[in-house]
């Protein structure tokens, strides 16, 4: 869907903002370990699962670690597998809740491999319930009539979402 691509992106942009990274690796290609030198961010690979069910409790290891070394970042940025379900990443950012805040949820759609099985998939009703934004990416891909259809079946999982369409 162009998760890595984004934090990435995110990590290469000239903001100004210093980011702790956690990452879940779990078969996945990762951060450009050579931008993430250059960009000066830390980042903490999480390589044994998707950090929001198997792992809960090395999220909040590797938060509380982070949280020791506060003034070193800005913003704490977890990017989960593409098979993670949302609610138990949010509920472990809450229980943390007088050191950090949620501000949102990004849940990336692939426009150009949107179909059926995967509207029909409970993890990825999940990550557009739960989702504050959702990123339809790779538009540049798709018919503006396909594109159209994905928003109408959106909204039929999750009233009135918050999309954002976007290339790459």
């Amino acid at each position: 869907s162009g998760k890595t691509t984004l934090l990435n992106r995110i990590l290469s942009e000239e903001h100004g903002q210093r980011i702790a990274v956690i990452e879940n690796e779990y078969g996945e290609v990762g951060i450009d370990q050579g931008l993430v030198i250059n960009a000066d961010e830390e980042v903490f690979e999480m390589s044994n699962g998707c950090i929001c069910c198997t792992v809960r409790g090395d999220l909040i290891r590797v938060l509380g670690n982070l949280m020791k070394r506060r003034d070193k970042f800005d913003y704490v940025l977890v990017e989960t597998t593409g098979l993670a379900d949302p609610l138990p990443v949010a509920m472990t950012i809450n229980d943390l809740r007088d050191q950090l805040r949620l501000d949102s949820i990004i849940t990336l759609v692939d426009a150009e491999n949107f179909n059926e099985e995967i509207l029909n998939s409970k993890i990825a009703k999940a990550q557009v319930i739960y989702g504050d934004i959702l990123l339809l990416n790779k538009c540049d891909l798709v018919s503006e009539k396909r594109l159209s259809n994905i928003e109408k079946e959106l909204n039929d999982i999750k009233t009135s979402p918050r999309i954002i369409r976007s290339v790459k």
